[in-house]
């Protein structure tokens, strides 16, 4: 089914998030080390006001999409990284570093001195969208949706990751079932694509867009529907292209 909502006809009177120029001027730099990722559709282009459900890949996906994707967009990311740089460290050394990339602690506290005030501002500059896990998610909902309306993209990376990024995904959180939800209680028939970047090959693939309420209407529970998104994520990761 074809998605037929459309960014532009329900826009807020907010201003949308524009990149200010000096972040510009750091996307310039980032341009000259990280390659631009063939991006593949398997169905319509990522359209202005679509939800993107995309594996993470330690750094990589999130750079590749806030550096080349054709569209205006934001990204969820952990609350962790959007308040502070003394929670900032904190999480980047236990959580990111050690747990999910598998660094030597002290080697990790030691590298987030000068990485943590990097990524800070770097997050700050992308106007992350922070991201919850207790009732501070209906945070994350409101901006989202305002962010929709105002013709911007809106990207998810909701692998379960604590243990690492993999190839081959494991399972999806519920949580983003719930923007679905929200989108449509207020008026909003979103588009989803599911994608998937395979580092190796620099190649980004996007699924064709399906309504939220047709994936809705499958009659699922949020664990259920997250679980076959994300193995339709994965099937991208395995296709022949």
């Amino acid at each position: 089914m074809d998605a037929t909502y459309q960014a532009q006809d329900t826009l807020t009177n907010q201003k949308p998030y524009e990149r200010k120029a000096w972040f510009r001027a750091v996307k310039g730099i980032l341009k000259l080390f990280v390659r631009k990722p063939e991006q593949i559709y398997l169905g319509e282009p990522v359209t202005p006001g679509c939800i993107i459900l995309s594996n993470h890949v330690g750094p990589h996906a999130p750079w590749a999409l806030e550096l080349y994707a054709d569209v205006p967009l934001r990204l969820w990311g952990t609350h962790e990284m959007n308040e502070n740089l003394k929670t900032a460290y904190t999480y980047q050394t236990n959580i990111y570093y050690h747990q999910k990339k598998h660094w030597n602690l002290y080697l990790a506290k030691v590298a987030c001195l000068l990485i943590t005030p990097l990524t800070y501002m770097y997050y700050k500059g992308i106007y992350l969208i922070s991201s919850y896990t207790d009732n501070r998610l209906k945070k994350t909902l409101q901006e989202s949706l305002t962010t929709l309306r105002q013709g911007h993209s809106v990207v998810v990376f909701p692998e379960k990751s604590d243990n690492g990024y993999f190839d081959v995904l494991t399972g999806f959180y519920p949580g983003v079932v719930l923007l679905f939800q929200y989108c449509l209680r207020n008026g909003i028939d979103v588009p989803v694509h599911v994608a998937y970047y395979r580092r190796k090959t620099r190649q980004y693939i996007f699924d064709k867009p399906v309504a939220a309420s047709e994936l809705l209407a499958l009659g699922l529970s949020r664990q259920e529907l997250a679980q076959k998104l994300c193995d339709r994520c994965n099937e991208l990761g395995k296709m022949a292209v």
